[in-house]
Protein backbone atom coordinates (compact mmCIF):
# COMPACT_ATOMS: atom_id res chain seq x y z
CA UNK A 1 0.00 0.00 0.00
CA UNK A 2 1.60 3.64 -1.21
CA UNK A 3 2.06 5.93 1.83
CA UNK A 4 -1.06 8.40 2.29
CA UNK A 5 1.29 12.21 1.91
CA UNK A 6 -1.00 15.11 1.99
CA UNK A 7 -1.69 18.35 0.15
CA UNK A 8 -2.79 21.59 1.36
CA UNK A 9 -5.40 22.10 -1.10
CA UNK A 10 -6.54 25.68 -0.55
CA UNK A 11 -4.65 27.35 -3.79
CA UNK A 12 -1.89 26.41 -5.99
CA UNK A 13 -0.88 23.49 -8.54
CA UNK A 14 -2.35 21.15 -5.78
CA UNK A 15 -2.74 18.42 -9.18
CA UNK A 16 1.06 18.94 -10.28
CA UNK A 17 1.80 17.76 -6.59
CA UNK A 18 -0.20 14.81 -7.04
CA UNK A 19 1.32 14.25 -10.60
CA UNK A 20 4.46 14.28 -8.75
CA UNK A 21 3.30 11.98 -5.96
CA UNK A 22 2.35 9.53 -7.80
CA UNK A 23 5.53 9.15 -9.66
CA UNK A 24 7.38 9.11 -6.36
CA UNK A 25 4.96 6.14 -5.08
CA UNK A 26 3.05 7.83 -2.78
CA UNK A 27 -1.11 8.16 -3.06
CA UNK A 28 -2.08 12.12 -2.51
CA UNK A 29 -4.58 13.53 -0.43
CA UNK A 30 -6.29 16.93 -0.56
CA UNK A 31 -6.31 18.53 2.93
CA UNK A 32 -8.70 21.31 3.41
CA UNK A 33 -9.78 20.07 7.22
CA UNK A 34 -8.18 18.99 10.24
CA UNK A 35 -9.34 15.44 9.74
CA UNK A 36 -7.96 15.15 6.58
CA UNK A 37 -4.45 15.42 8.38
CA UNK A 38 -4.98 11.60 10.01
CA UNK A 39 -2.97 8.71 8.62
CA UNK A 40 -1.00 11.07 6.42
CA UNK A 41 2.75 10.10 6.09
CA UNK A 42 3.93 13.83 5.06
CA UNK A 43 2.23 16.73 4.14
CA UNK A 44 3.28 19.32 1.17
CA UNK A 45 2.45 23.03 1.43
CA UNK A 46 2.62 24.16 -2.52
CA UNK A 47 3.66 26.88 -3.99
CA UNK A 48 0.74 29.43 -5.02
CA UNK A 49 0.31 33.07 -3.45
CA UNK A 50 0.92 33.26 0.19
CA UNK A 51 -1.21 35.56 1.36
CA UNK A 52 -4.54 33.69 -0.07
CA UNK A 53 -3.35 30.58 1.50
CA UNK A 54 -2.84 32.34 4.80
CA UNK A 55 -5.92 33.52 4.66
CA UNK A 56 -7.63 30.29 3.73
CA UNK A 57 -5.89 28.55 6.52
CA UNK A 58 -7.08 31.22 8.94
CA UNK A 59 -10.94 30.73 7.62
CA UNK A 60 -10.25 26.58 7.75
CA UNK A 61 -8.70 26.19 11.22
CA UNK A 62 -5.58 24.47 10.33
CA UNK A 63 -2.77 26.83 11.83
CA UNK A 64 -2.57 24.68 15.11
CA UNK A 65 -3.27 21.33 13.00
CA UNK A 66 -0.68 21.71 10.47
CA UNK A 67 1.89 23.36 13.84
CA UNK A 68 0.79 19.61 15.32
CA UNK A 69 1.42 17.85 12.41
CA UNK A 70 4.66 18.83 12.11
CA UNK A 71 4.99 17.91 15.91
CA UNK A 72 4.59 14.89 15.24
CA UNK A 73 7.82 14.05 13.33
CA UNK A 74 6.67 13.55 10.37
CA UNK A 75 7.76 15.23 7.17
CA UNK A 76 6.44 18.61 5.60
CA UNK A 77 7.56 20.05 2.68
CA UNK A 78 6.56 24.02 1.61
CA UNK A 79 7.53 24.66 -2.02
CA UNK A 80 8.01 28.40 -2.67
CA UNK A 81 4.53 29.82 -0.94
CA UNK A 82 4.88 27.12 1.20
CA UNK A 83 8.36 27.71 2.04
CA UNK A 84 7.40 30.92 3.30
CA UNK A 85 4.48 29.71 5.53
CA UNK A 86 6.92 27.47 7.15
CA UNK A 87 9.37 30.23 7.90
CA UNK A 88 10.04 32.40 11.15
CA UNK A 89 9.61 35.42 9.93
CA UNK A 90 8.37 37.24 6.25
CA UNK A 91 10.06 40.16 5.00
CA UNK A 92 8.59 42.35 1.72
CA UNK A 93 5.05 42.17 2.41
CA UNK A 94 4.91 40.08 5.30
CA UNK A 95 2.15 37.25 6.13
CA UNK A 96 1.45 35.43 9.27
CA UNK A 97 3.58 32.17 8.91
CA UNK A 98 4.16 29.27 10.80
CA UNK A 99 6.98 30.14 12.70
CA UNK A 100 8.21 26.28 12.59
CA UNK A 101 11.44 26.63 10.54
CA UNK A 102 13.99 28.55 11.65
CA UNK A 103 14.53 31.14 8.70
CA UNK A 104 13.34 34.36 7.32
CA UNK A 105 11.48 33.81 4.06
CA UNK A 106 12.07 36.77 1.39
CA UNK A 107 8.94 36.94 -0.37
CA UNK A 108 8.79 37.69 -4.32
CA UNK A 109 13.03 38.23 -4.02
CA UNK A 110 13.66 37.05 -7.66
CA UNK A 111 11.37 39.33 -9.37
CA UNK A 112 7.73 38.87 -10.52
CA UNK A 113 6.30 36.78 -12.58
CA UNK A 114 8.29 37.54 -15.93
CA UNK A 115 11.20 36.97 -13.97
CA UNK A 116 10.69 33.15 -13.63
CA UNK A 117 13.25 31.05 -14.41
CA UNK A 118 15.00 27.45 -14.37
CA UNK A 119 18.02 26.59 -13.04
CA UNK A 120 20.29 23.45 -12.03
CA UNK A 121 21.37 23.17 -8.84
CA UNK A 122 24.95 24.18 -7.57
CA UNK A 123 27.40 21.25 -8.20
CA UNK A 124 27.54 19.94 -4.67
CA UNK A 125 24.01 19.21 -3.94
CA UNK A 126 23.65 16.61 -0.79
CA UNK A 127 21.08 13.52 -0.68
CA UNK A 128 22.03 12.30 -4.58
CA UNK A 129 20.40 15.84 -6.05
CA UNK A 130 23.03 16.48 -8.33
CA UNK A 131 21.23 17.84 -11.61
CA UNK A 132 18.74 18.56 -10.10
CA UNK A 133 15.96 21.29 -12.28
CA UNK A 134 14.37 23.92 -10.10
CA UNK A 135 11.84 26.46 -11.77
CA UNK A 136 11.46 29.52 -9.51
CA UNK A 137 8.23 31.60 -10.32
CA UNK A 138 7.87 34.46 -8.07
CA UNK A 139 10.05 32.90 -5.74
CA UNK A 140 11.43 33.45 -2.45
CA UNK A 141 14.61 33.14 -0.94
CA UNK A 142 15.57 31.89 2.90
CA UNK A 143 18.09 33.79 4.67
CA UNK A 144 19.36 33.88 8.38
CA UNK A 145 19.47 30.24 8.41
CA UNK A 146 19.11 29.45 12.29
CA UNK A 147 22.07 26.59 13.23
CA UNK A 148 19.55 23.60 12.86
CA UNK A 149 18.96 24.09 9.21
CA UNK A 150 21.31 21.89 6.72
CA UNK A 151 21.11 23.41 3.18
CA UNK A 152 20.84 20.85 0.81
CA UNK A 153 21.15 22.70 -2.21
CA UNK A 154 21.77 25.45 -4.20
CA UNK A 155 21.62 27.56 -6.86
CA UNK A 156 24.42 30.89 -7.96
CA UNK A 157 25.11 30.13 -4.02
CA UNK A 158 21.72 30.58 -2.24
CA UNK A 159 20.34 28.05 -0.40
CA UNK A 160 17.03 26.78 -2.39
CA UNK A 161 16.54 23.51 -0.26
CA UNK A 162 17.26 23.03 3.02
CA UNK A 163 16.01 20.93 6.30
CA UNK A 164 15.54 21.01 9.89
CA UNK A 165 14.74 17.92 11.25
CA UNK A 166 11.45 16.62 9.55
CA UNK A 167 10.93 20.31 7.50
CA UNK A 168 11.84 20.87 4.52
CA UNK A 169 11.65 23.93 2.36
CA UNK A 170 12.15 24.43 -1.47
CA UNK A 171 12.02 27.67 -2.78
CA UNK A 172 11.49 26.44 -6.22
CA UNK A 173 8.46 23.95 -8.18
CA UNK A 174 9.83 20.76 -7.53
CA UNK A 175 6.12 19.29 -9.26
CA UNK A 176 6.71 21.58 -12.55
CA UNK A 177 9.46 19.22 -13.97
CA UNK A 178 9.03 15.45 -13.94
CA UNK A 179 12.38 14.64 -11.27
CA UNK A 180 10.29 12.83 -8.59
CA UNK A 181 13.40 13.37 -6.66
CA UNK A 182 12.10 16.20 -4.04
CA UNK A 183 8.28 14.54 -3.20
CA UNK A 184 10.39 11.31 -2.49
CA UNK A 185 11.80 12.85 0.38
CA UNK A 186 8.84 12.72 2.23
CA UNK A 187 8.13 9.15 2.04
CA UNK A 188 9.49 6.36 4.58
CA UNK A 189 12.06 4.13 3.49
CA UNK A 190 10.88 0.83 1.54
CA UNK A 191 9.23 -1.79 3.88
CA UNK A 192 8.91 1.03 6.93
CA UNK A 193 5.32 0.77 8.12
CA UNK A 194 3.97 4.69 7.59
Amino acid sequence: MPARVGILAIQGDVEAHATALAAAGAEAVQVLREKDLDGLAGLILPGGESTTISKGMDRLGLWEPVREFAASGRPVLGTCAGAILLARETVHHPVPTLGLLDAVAVRNAYGTQVDSFAAPVDPGARHDLEGLRCVFIRAPQLEQLGPGVEVYARVDGRPVLVRQANLWAATFHPELTADPRIHQLLLPPPGQLT
